[in-house]
């Protein structure tokens, strides 16, 4: 082999390793820092609950053996027990066992709420039931049929933790005729709570 070959060959092995020496240089001498933080995140609960039956909750105390203008009251206690207020809170009313007394519009049950900013005071012998209000009385629902979807229901209180004293009013119009005798309706009272309106936080 001659000479100019063999410096050739040599000088074309010193420039792969002199290659090799660079790419190795950008692989494993880079600058590097980092910095970090945790933000928490956790979501609310809408909570909207019936007192325990009893005194505080009488909606499954049954009315019986009504007649054309009777009316039946039931006391009952409704509270927020989110973690923060509630937009609204609506009423739907459906018939687990119907009849007529739920169906008729117009001759069938009517049913109305209040709100007593205290406790409603409680008379009379189960099932006959009635309530006066020793403070101040507001409307939650306006008097009509009893059976309805996503009710509006006006003047609660929906700050978290707060409970309303509330009174169911049914009413039996005189107006109806014989074809509602003897008949029976059970009618189911689902309350829905509402979260607030979305914001920043």
């Amino acid at each position: 082999m001659s000479q100019t070959l063999t410096k050739k060959l040599m000088l074309s092995a010193a420039l792969i390793g002199v290659s090799a020496s660079v790419a190795g240089l950008g692989t494993f001498a880079t600058f590097t820092d980092s910095t970090s933080a945790s933000l928490p995140v956790d979501t609310g609960v809408v909570d909207v609950n019936l007192a325990a039956v009893g005194a505080d909750n009488r909606l499954t105390v049954a009315a019986v053996d009504i007649v054309p203008g009777d009316t039946m009251q039931r006391s009952f206690k409704l509270s927020n027990s989110s973690t923060g207020a509630m937009a609204s809170i609506t009423l739907t009313t459906s018939a687990t066992t119907s009849s007529a007394l739920d169906t008729d519009a117009t001759n069938g049950l009517q049913m109305a709420i209040d709100r007593c900013s205290i406790a409603w005071v409680e008379t009379g012998v189960a099932p006959a039931y009635t309530y006066t209000c020793a403070g101040t009385t507001s409307t939650v629902l306006a008097s009509r049929a009893v059976i309805g979807s996503n009710l509006a229901l006006s003047n609660l209180t929906l700050t978290a933790g707060a409970t309303d004293n509330l009174r169911l009013t049914l009413t039996f119009p005189s107006t109806a005729g014989n074809t509602l005798q003897n008949l029976g309706s059970t009618i189911l009272y689902t309350f829905t709570g509402t979260q607030r309106t979305a914001t920043n936080a």
